[in-house]
């Protein structure tokens, strides 16, 4: 039983990021294992972010070793993003292990992210001209102040709380997961995906690469599979429906959009709140009514359902 919230403004900026943390810490009771956010900012003209970690917080507990190697990790990946040519315009570091770089590149991307993750220890979470993918350990009030999200302003986001049932407990495992290679795309998840195994040495034959034993990052690998392939983002998550088996309600987001997608059995639950100008999902209506604490209509949408939504 995991939580899953999303929500879209149509035409304006707002504070998702302390949004997103009300509807993530009200959903809590579904999942206290881990809390992740993919927020859309706006996007600065030939720029990127990305999001990345060279350790899990666990491991920061195991003494000097650890630290050490964590500075060390940090330092080759600066030698290979200044190797690829890429220009940091400005480092942050939000823990020990996790950074935030925004930088200008006109090269593979693709190239660049599997380089930088041939550094051992280190993944990215996400790149992006808007999106920024926070994951960690612990409830949402407590990672969003860790990772200092509250003012965040945006068009849009997404976010999980975990309750871990079949992988571990760690960062790795968290949602949301970035559509790898693509940017700005990112998808949650609460369900469950039997033929998981299948559909992952197909996408591994492909090419694709995945960070956890996590079926919800499936999904993600398997819209950019669409995507690359050519299909819209709605086209890719209606042929989802048909193609993977299981029960599962998700969420994905890109840099102008968010779309919702229930299976046809349509077990795992979702609330949905539209307006003129918001948009607001979650796995229960609570999650709404923490940011719209007046009388609101809600409904759920129908089995097999596909909606997306413009920004």
């Amino acid at each position: 039983m995991c939580g899953i919230a999303g929500l879209i403004h149509r035409g304006k900026s707002s504070d998702v990021g302390s949004e997103m943390t009300a509807m993530l810490q009200s959903l809590k009771h579904r999942g206290p294992d881990s809390t992740g956010f993919a927020l859309y900012g706006n996007p600065t003209e030939g720029q990127y972010i990305m999001r990345f970690k060279v350790a899990e917080q666990e491991d920061m507990k195991r003494g000097f070793d650890i630290h050490q190697a964590v500075i060390d990790r940090k330092a080759k990946v600066d030698s290979r993003l200044e190797e690829m040519g890429v220009k940091v315009v400005k480092k942050e570091q939000a823990t020990e292990y996790s950074h935030r770089y925004i930088f200008s590149f006109d090269g593979d991307m693709r190239r660049l992210a599997d380089f930088v993750e041939d550094v051992e220890g280190a993944e990215i979470l996400s790149i992006g001209k808007g999106l920024e993918l926070i994951k960690d350990l612990g409830e949402a009030t407590v990672v969003s102040e860790q990772y200092s999200l509250s003012g965040f302003q945006g068009t849009h986001a997404i976010g999980h709380t975990r309750m871990a049932t079949e992988s571990d407990v760690d960062i790795r495992s968290a949602h949301p997961y970035w559509a790898y290679p693509f940017n700005d795309v990112s998808v949650v998840h609460n369900g469950q995906l039997t033929n998981y195994w299948t559909f992952r040495r197909e996408m591994e034959r492909r090419g694709h690469r995945f960070m956890s034993d996590c079926d919800s990052e499936l999904i993600a690998v398997y819209i950019a599979d669409r995507m690359e392939a050519g299909d819209d983002l709605e086209s890719a998550m209606k042929r989802s429906v048909d193609e993977l088996d299981g029960v599962f309600t998700y969420l994905v987001a890109t840099s102008d959009a968010l779309g919702m997608a229930k299976d046809v059995m349509a077990a795992k639950p979702m609330v949905l709140y539209e307006s003129d100008e918001f948009v607001g999902l979650a796995s229960e209506e609570v999650a709404i009514r923490s940011i719209f604490p007046n009388e609101i209509k809600t409904w759920d949408p129908y089995e097999g359902e596909v909606r997306v939504w413009q920004a």
